[in-house]
């Protein structure tokens, strides 16, 4: 295997995000879970999407973990590595992506282009300042994660306070006067001592200027926005004979279809209040008693009962004035670990007898995917922006399809849009 193009992501949802992206622009695409083990065969692939759940996690395991996947991935040929992470660009003052990206610069020893902009999805840098829609971040209801709330839209500021490096700026007139303009800019900024540059995006043909640069180095950090411009750029590239690996098609939803939703995203919330008047059972969890001890065994009889009907979703998710009263009372961690773990507990004790498996939350995913034992995903078709029909590849429940989902990505009607996806 010899990759034009390799990503170090995150979290799952992101991951599959990126993998999506990959492939809607004509490369061949796999996403692992981790670093793939020797035995795990996989196709021959124009780029690989190693997926971690590093997002949250202590700098120093999120800077191994990444390390690993990179020496990984470089170890298959690839000649640039996209750090990929969240458009809303989700970290602590303590990191992730700072600490991330200075340990993979320095063992490239470059200066990466760093940019979360993504148009097509509201999601926008300028000067310096990153956007959802209208609203500066900080502004937005995006600012309110539960791990990770962001409350300044200033990039510089929030990467300078995570890095050992200065950061600099590349504004948005020099990604106008296109990617030589951009190459001499980062060059600059390196005699001058910085360990890496944000750049503005606010229009899609921003995005060919920005991976055309970035593809010029051996290291990039951003989300599936400049992933998308670096597929553009390798794309012409490959050899001529290389096709797309085949697709899932689309067809009627069938039974053994669990919904899993841990997000407390405004949108995720939308989407269950969806679900469940369209008719769809749901199961909301308990959270008090979880957190009193309690465990799932009621909620899995309750979907045992009901899933060889069709679908069936359970949920831990909140309005954000509830989680921060949990929080207060038990701990954000405690919350956020206890939760994570019973939806992945009642994946698991369901899973023998599922077709197919919808979570709906970036770190709820990552936690039933682990819990589960998935080793790695090929591509299928989109169900919603950002959100690819995955189908597992190993001998981990193969065959499987799942949807994995950030909190804040798909439409009203995610959920019957993903039990149709085939």
């Amino acid at each position: 295997m010899s990759l034009l193009l390799g990503a170090v992501a995150d979290d799952y949802t992101g991951a599959s995000d990126l993998a999506g992206t990959l492939a809607g622009a004509g490369l061949r695409v796999v996403q692992t879970i981790g670093v793939p083990p020797d035995d795990l065969a996989l196709p021959e692939v124009d780029a690989v999407v190693v997926a971690l759940k590093s997002r949250s996690v202590a700098a120093g395991r999120a800077v191994a973990l990444s390390l690993a996947a990179d020496a990984w991935l470089r170890g298959r040929g690839a000649p640039h590595v996209l750090f990929k992470v969240c458009s809303t660009f989700d970290s602590t003052d303590d990191g992730n992506i700072g600490p991330v990206t200075d340990a993979l610069a320095a063992r490239t020893g470059s200066v990466p282009l760093v940019c979360p902009a993504f148009p097509r999805n509201r999601r926008t840098v300028y000067r310096g300042h990153l956007f959802v829609g209208d609203d500066r971040l900080d502004e937005s209801p995006l600012k309110d994660h539960p791990l990770n709330p962001m409350r300044d839209s200033s990039l510089v500021r929030t990467l300078a306070r995570q890095s050992a490096k200065p950061v600099g700026l590349i504004p948005i007139e020099t990604v106008e006067d296109g990617t030589d303009a951009v190459l001499a800019r980062l060059t600059s900024l390196a005699a001058e001592g910085c360990g890496s540059a944000i750049i503005d995006a606010v229009l899609d043909r921003h995005l060919d200027v920005l991976g055309r640069a970035a593809l010029a180095g051996p290291l990039s950090t951003g989300a599936s926005g400049l992933g998308l411009g670096l597929a553009r750029a390798v794309g012409p590239r490959r050899p001529a004979a290389a096709a797309a690996a085949p697709r899932p098609g689309r067809g009627a939803s069938a039974p053994g279809t669990l919904m899993l939703a841990g997000s407390c995203s405004a949108a995720t919330l939308g989407q269950v209040a969806r679900a469940e008047a369209a008719g769809v059972p749901v199961r909301h969890l308990d959270v008090e008693a979880l957190m009193a001890g309690g465990d799932t065994g009621d909620a899995v009889a309750w979907a045992r009962e009901r899933l060889p009907r069709g679908p069936a979703l359970v949920a831990t998710s909140r309005s954000p004035a509830e989680v921060a009263a949990l929080q207060a009372r038990f701990g954000a961690a405690a919350v956020s670990e206890r939760l994570e773990a019973a939806l992945a507990e009642v994946a698991a004790a369901l899973a023998a007898g599922l077709s197919r498996l919808i979570v709906a939350g970036g770190e709820t995913s990552g936690a039933v995917v682990d819990r589960l034992g998935f080793q790695a995903f090929a591509l299928g078709d989109e169900i919603a922006p950002g959100v690819p029909l995955l189908r597992a590849v190993g001998a981990r429940h193969a065959g499987l399809s799942l949807a994995l989902k950030s909190g804040n990505f798909g439409g009203i009607d995610f959920f019957a849009d993903a039990t149709r996806a085939n």
